[in-house]
């Protein structure tokens, strides 16, 4: 793939416009001046602008338009992002996207197996097995993720007895991307139903445990459990939405804008992104290979989020929750375990959720842990969860 000069401003301008935090929804910890290819490479990326050099390239875009919009702004230093839209030392060397994939595309599938069910293929993760003497769990990932966040609790929870169920969501991780029209449209409802058909295929038996965090996806796997509670012994909320408060963050507000929504779906470093900025974290490049590559392998993933945000209704979503798990409705032992340096959802919404209904609603706070305390914090996910279940 041809090597590419952008000749970008550096820094977006402040703004009080609500748009700007549209725009620039990741609000990255610094942003650097780069040289970038789409090509993969097996060496580490080097970022060749040196701190004298960008001081000079500010110094001379000055008088420039400063309001020009960055559309490279989630780029950041982050090693994470560096890799996947980099430069190498030496040229020569580079490699291109097929060369990228073909170095990650067996990352990631730990415990992993392909599963068909009617006209679709998941892609299933499972520890332990039928026998396991404590039951069976199924973890339920949110948008734009996919179950790997999952792998280390699935393993600690096997070794504790448990049968463990993690599916990549249609449209999501390395499940099949259907296209929209031709017999998925990526509405909530026909996620229920495929939900149920997978469930039948994998023999998992009710009632079950059922864990389940984040946005979009993850938001539908507890509207599934208000319509199956009988099927759900227990049930354990990782951060997610819960309260019709629950604040909607930029990427999905940014997918939804017409025209820049088909752009945004394309930025290969989407989910790693979201990632990190939810989290007082930076991903390792091991980890933020395995969140990339369905984005790099082809455009499916990007335009699956794409078409299941625009057919999210958040408000009635968030309305659904709130008023299905108070009290007087919902009476099923439920855990909030809830990463307390959640960037996109506050303290507050666990708070205010639990509230709702103190006596079936436990609230456990997980400090050190972000939007995703899987990723962040796995063990203590895992003492949380053994305890409760």
């Amino acid at each position: 793939m041809a090597w590419a000069l952008l000749s970008l401003p550096l820094n977006l301008p402040p703004s009080s416009s609500p748009l700007s935090s549209i725009l620039n929804p990741f609000k990255p910890k610094s942003q650097i001046g780069w040289l970038a290819s789409c090509s993969g490479s097996r060496r580490r990326a080097r970022v060749i602008v040196s701190a004298a050099d960008q001081e000079k390239t500010e110094d001379k875009d000055e008088d420039k338009d400063s309001s020009a919009f960055n559309p490279f702004g989630f780029v950041t230093d982050n090693p994470s992002s560096r890799s996947a839209i980099q430069i190498i030392e030496s040229p020569a060397e580079s490699g291109n996207v097929g060369q990228m994939l073909y170095r990650i595309e067996d990352k990631g599938k730990e415990y992993g197996k392909y599963v068909r069910s009617g006209e679709h293929v998941w892609f299933v993760r499972e520890t332990g097995s039928a026998e396991s003497q404590r039951g069976t769990v199924i973890f339920l990932h949110g948008a734009p993720t996919q179950s790997y966040s999952y792998r280390n609790v699935m393993s600690q929870m096997s070794e504790l007895g448990f049968h463990c169920f993690a599916p990549d969501w249609l449209g999501f991780g390395f499940s099949d991307k259907p296209q929209p029209g031709y017999g998925f449209d990526y509405k909530e409802e026909e996620f229920h139903e495929e939900f149920d058909k997978l469930l039948d295929v994998l023999g998992v038996k009710s009632p079950f445990y059922l864990v389940v965090q984040g946005f979009l996806v993850g938001s539908y796997g507890l509207t599934w459990a208000l319509k199956n509670r009988s099927r759900i012994s227990k049930l354990a909320i990782l951060n997610s939405p819960l309260t019709v408060s629950s604040p909607v963050p930029g990427l999905f507000k940014q997918l939804r804008i017409p025209l820049f929504g088909e752009f945004t779906c394309q930025n290969a470093v989407m989910a790693e992104r979201f990632i990190e900025a939810g989290s007082a974290y930076v991903l390792k490049l091991e980890k933020a290979d395995v969140y990339r590559l369905p984005y790099l392998s082809s455009s499916g993933p990007g335009f699956a989020i794409l078409e299941a945000t625009r057919k999210a209704n958040f408000n009635n979503i968030s309305t659904q929750i709130a008023s299905g798990f108070a009290s007087g409705s919902w009476d099923i032992p439920t855990l909030v375990a809830w990463g307390i340096a959640d960037k996109y959802l506050p303290q507050s919404v666990a708070e205010e959720f639990q509230k709702g209904n103190p006596t079936a609603v436990k609230l456990k706070l997980i400090e050190g842990a972000g939007h995703m305390p899987q990723e962040d914090w796995p063990e203590r996910v895992v003492t949380a969860l053994r305890v409760f279940f």
